[in-house]
This record gives structure tokens, C-alpha cells and sequence, in this order.
């Protein structure tokens, strides 16, 4: 059988996509133009520091987009989402979907000098499939990964996975070297700080709290690559500083840039905006409730909540515009899949009042009808979000506290401590709804707490059963009834309220830079291809 690829969706041609593949064609034909630039220092600036520079086991975004610069996977993803080579030249997949053959790049070495082969390719999938949030769901279905030979990786199913081969990205799934892990805890080893990969570029440094440097690598396999010497991540927790940094000068691109300051950096002459959407992570903000709360785990209050405030209001005031109300968890860009007959909660205070009265919480005067906290994930836009649904609930009688942290206190608090009743979460729906969508249902993480992993505690057999279904099922039109009875019932039940799409790959970059986003996960691409123009 000769080696091919497949594509195991459709996607919906939406403005976003086409308007992306557009501009991205345009940038192309602009690169073209000139000869690109070899040298030269790439300074990023985000709000959020990393809590890993390898995404191999948290597949935190942060996380994600700069691991792919060190470290890479088996594939990468065109605009159509088709597979191409990367680690991996060439693959074949069974007939019955239980085989994945690859064959592998050779002569490729990791950044300590050791050869890559098909022993990393099988311990980094099997500690995916053991350890990883996302990899627990994306390789349940993998019994072994066999090794025929040095340069070929045999994944081997129980059940098909038809979304498997879309999940092989370099920030989806890294491929680590196995023998500097050894038979260590992979979740605490040195690896994770200090990297050593396959991909464009090496670490440095990183100085918590200010940057992380990367240095060109200079035995990469790709032949004449990666254009710049260095790149350097730099930590401005506070988005106006960075927007002041990218005007200014003192950095070459930016990512989290306020959004207020949006309009006006795209009028200046040196700058260009990139709102492309994110069609890999499908990123959007979720409200979740906390079902062990016995206040929350009434239906009735949960859909109050959600007709208590405006979610037009969060796209359109809070992202100035740069976000679409979601109204299901299912990317509305997978369009076979997607059902949003039962998500339709528009503002209406009066029904509002009428459920939670109905559900046994009258007021009492002037006494609240019950108090929650309010989590969320640290970031300013989450906090304004997580101010105006405070607001909004006072209205209907409900008192909100809002309780903030840091990161590795928000995921304690939510996914261990659970000490929450809502949570402004961002979620990655991603690519296929078994490996991004199924997570924020999925009732195996009451027993097994994983961060980003059901942290409603959300527990309905029939569900789990849909997912479970789905997860292996190859006919396509049955696959997507599965998906629709599944957000016909969580449409109803409500456990987590889909709220926003999120731009958090809208970046700000200077004109001289060239080929930013180079494969469809964006700012989780390699910056192989990027080079600046001189000045």
C-alpha cells in the first residue's frame, strides 16, 4: 500500500479561515518579493511566562509557543489542515484505522548531539497516552508503538482514532528524547526547564520573571534554516506595557497586546496587526460551575446564571469587537459537527429571576439569595470579564466574590482544592471534539484530577457513552450525530456556558518582519521560515 495522508474533517470556509488564508498568501507573495535576511534577534513580548518550555505534558498555550521552537513533532498542519511532513517523511495508515506507519526523517539529531529514532517516537507517545491532559483522550486507543526499525514508528490501535492524525503537531505532541528521561518522573524532570530537542532552535536561558533566550541551532536538519540567530521571549505581565513596548520599538512582535490599543497600533506606519483566528486551538472562554456546590448542581440555577447577563456585551465592549459569542463548545469551523439549536441564552433578567425563584432561592429583601466565588484564569481580560458577571449576577439577587491568584494558585484552587463555585476558564475546543471538547465533560476526571480536565465535575453516563462512541466511530455521518445529541444535552444541562471566542493569537508585529506564522497552529509554529528586514 503506498504511503499517503488523509484529512478527517471539514472545516466551514468562514470569514475567519478565508480572511486568514488570505492574508497569509498575501504575506507569502510580500516575502517572496525580497530575499529573506539571514541573522539577527527576534524579541516576543507576552503577558504570560510558561510554567514548562516543553509542551510535552501541559499543553498550557504558553507552554505550546515555545516548545515548537525547540522541539518538534511528527507532523506539521497546512491552511487546510492537511498533514506535511516534518519529523515524519512519510505515512500510512491501515485500512481498518488500526495501524499508523511513519517513516522517520534521518540524520536528524537532537540539540545534545544524539541521533532521533523511532525509541523517542514510542516513549513520547506512550507518556502522552499514560500522563498527558490532552493525550489521556487523544491515544486512549493506542495498545504499543512498534519499532520495525531505527527510522520507523508503528502506532498500533485497539479501536480507531480517526482525529489521530491531526494530532501530531509540534506543539500538540513533542517528540522528547527517551534516553535523557530515562525512567525518571517525566512531569519533574530537568527537560521541562531546560529542553533539548530536534527543532530550529536551542535553549538559551530562561530568567524567570524576564525572558527566555533561544540561540539558532546550528546543525538543524532543514538545510539553510532557521534565518535568525536568536529569540527572545520577553515576560510584560501587564498588556498596556506591552503595547507601549511594541510602539516603541523595544520589541519586534507582541502577543497579548491590550485590546484597547488594538485600532490605534494598526495606524502606525511601522506596524501590522495579525487577528487571525486560531483554527487549531479554537480558543474561547467558558463559565464553569462547580457541580459539588449543591446550589449549582440545580439545572434551573445554572441556566439563570446564563440568562443573567449579555454575552454580546464581553465580545463586543470587553474584546472591543475582536470576539464572537459562542454558543456551543464545539467549533462552529467544524461544520459537520456543529449544533447550536440549544446554547441560544440571550440576556433576559425576568427569566432569569423566574428560574432561580422557581429553583427554591427567592429573595429575602435585600438579602442576596446566595453567595458564590468567582475563579479565573489569570489574565487581565479574563478579570474584567469575571467584574462584569459579578455585576450582572448582583442584579438577580446573586452575591459574587471574586478570588484571584496566580496561575499555579488558580489551577490549585479549581482543580485540586475545588475551591470554587464558578470558573472563567480558557479552553482549547481544538482541532477534532474528542480531543479538545470531550475533556470538559469527560466524568474520568472526578477520579483522576487533571488540570484543563472537567473541572465542573460534570458526571452524565450518556454522555460519557456519546464521547466514547464517537471517539472510534469511522462513518462519518454517524459520528456527527453523536456530537449533536451530545450539545443537545449539555445545551440543556448546562454544566459549563460556552461565552466568547478568545483572540489570544492576535499579535502586533513591525512591518520588517517576515513569515511569522508559518503551519495552522500560528504562534505555536517554529519561526524557521521568520527573518527581519534590515533597517
Amino acid at each position: 500500500m503506498p504511503f499517503f495522508t488523509i484529512r478527517t474533517m471539514t472545516f466551514a470556509l468562514a470569514v475567519p479561515l478565508l480572511a486568514w488564508t488570505m492574508a497569509y498568501a498575501q504575506a507569502q507573495d510580500t516575502a517572496s518579493s525580497k530575499t529573506p535576511v539571514l541573522g539577527g534577534t527576534f524579541s516576543y513580548a507576552v503577558a504570560q511566562e510558561p510554567t514548562t518550555l516543553v509542551s510535552f505534558l501541559d499543553t498550557k498555550t504558553d507552554n505550546r509557543n515555545v516548545s515548537a521552537k525547540i522541539t518538534e513533532g511528527l507532523l506539521r498542519y497546512d491552511l487546510d489542515f492537511k498533514p506535511q511532513p516534518l519529523l515524519a517523511t512519510e505515512w500510512q495508515i491501515s485500512d481498518d484505522g488500526l495501524r499508523y506507519t511513519f517513516r522517520l526523517r534521518e540524520g536528524v539529531q537532537f540539540h545534545d548531539g544524539t541521533d532521533f529514532s523511532s525509541v523517542d517516537v514510542r516513549y513520547s507517545i506512550l507518556k502522552q497516552k499514560e500522563l498527558g491532559p490532552r493525550g489521556r483522550i487523544t491515544f486512549a486507543n493506542v495498545r504499543d508503538v512498534e519499532l520495525p526499525d531505527a527510522h520507523t514508528a508503528v502506532i498500533v490501535l485497539d479501536k480507531p482514532a480517526p482525529y489521530l492524525i491531526n494530532a501530531l503537531s509540534s506543539a500538540e505532541t513533542p517528540i522528547v528524547p527517551a534516553a535523557r528521561y530515562g525512567d525518571a518522573d517525566p512531569l519533574a524532570h530537568p527537560n521541562t526547564n531546560q529542553p533539548i530537542g530536534t527543532g530550529p532552535f536551542v535553549f538559551k536561558e530562561w530568567v524567570k520573571g524576564s525572558h527566555v533566550v533561544l540561540d539558532k541551532n546550528p546543525n538543524y536538519w532543514r538545510d539553510g534554516y532557521p534565518y535568525l540567530d536568536r529569540v527572545i521571549f520577553r515576560f510584560v505581565k501587564n498588556a498596556a506595557s506591552i503595547s507601549a513596548a511594541i510602539e516603541a520599538g523595544e520589541v519586534n512582535g507582541a502577543l497579548n497586546v491590550a485590546i484597547a490599543d488594538i485600532d490605534r497600533l494598526a495606524q502606525n506606519p511601522a506596524l501590522a496587526v495579525d487577528d487571525t483566528y486560531d483554527a487549531f486551538l479554537n480558543n474561547a472562554l467558558f463559565l464553569e460551575f462547580n457541580h459539588n456546590n449543591p446550589i449549582l448542581a440545580n439545572e434551573q440555577v445554572r441556566q439563570a446564571i446564563a440568562y443573567a447577563f449579555d454575552r454580546h456585551f464581553i465580545a463586543d465592549s470587553l474584546y472591543y469587537k475582536r470576539a464572537q459569542v459562542v454558543n456551543s463548545p464545539i467549533p462552529a469551523i467544524l461544520v459537520d459537527y456543529y449544533d447550536d439549536s440549544t446554547f441560544q441564552y440571550t440576556l433576559d433578567i425576568a427569566k432569569a429571576n423566574a428560574l432561580l425563584d422557581e429553583a427554591g432561592y427567592p429573595r429575602k429583601g435585600k438579602q442576596p439569595r446566595f453567595d458564590l466565588k468567582l475563579s479565573f484564569l489569570p489574565s487581565a481580560d479574563f478579570k474584567r470579564a469575571s467584574e462584569y458577571i459579578r455585576a450582572s449576577l448582583n442584579r438577580v439577587g446573586i452575591k459574587v466574590e471574586i478570588v484571584d491568584g496566580d496561575l499555579p494558585t488558580f489551577l490549585n484552587r479549581v482543580y485540586k482544592a475545588r475551591s470554587f463555585d464558578l470558573n472563567l476558564n480558557g479552553m482549547g475546543r481544538l482541532f477534532d471534539p474528542t480531543v479538545g471538547v470531550q475533556r470538559m465533560y469527560w466524568s474520568d476526571a472526578i477520579r483522576n484530577p487533571t488540570p484543563w480536565v472537567n473541572a465542573a465535575h460534570y458526571n452524565n453516563p450518556r454522555v460519557d457513552a456519546l464521547f466514547t462512541a464517537a471517539s472510534v466511530e469511522t462513518d462519518a455521518g454517524k459520528r456527527a450525530a453523536q456530537f449533536k445529541e451530545i450539545q443537545h444535552i449539555v445545551g440543556r444541562e448546562l454544566p459549563v456556558l460556552p461565552l466568547v471566542t478568545s483572540p489570544s493569537a492576535l499579535q502586533v508585529y513591525q512591518k520588517r518582519v517576515h513569515n511569522l506564522n508559518n503551519s495552522v497552529d500560528l504562534t505555536a509554529g517554529d519561526w524557521s521560515d521568520l527573518w527581519l528586514e534590515a533597517q
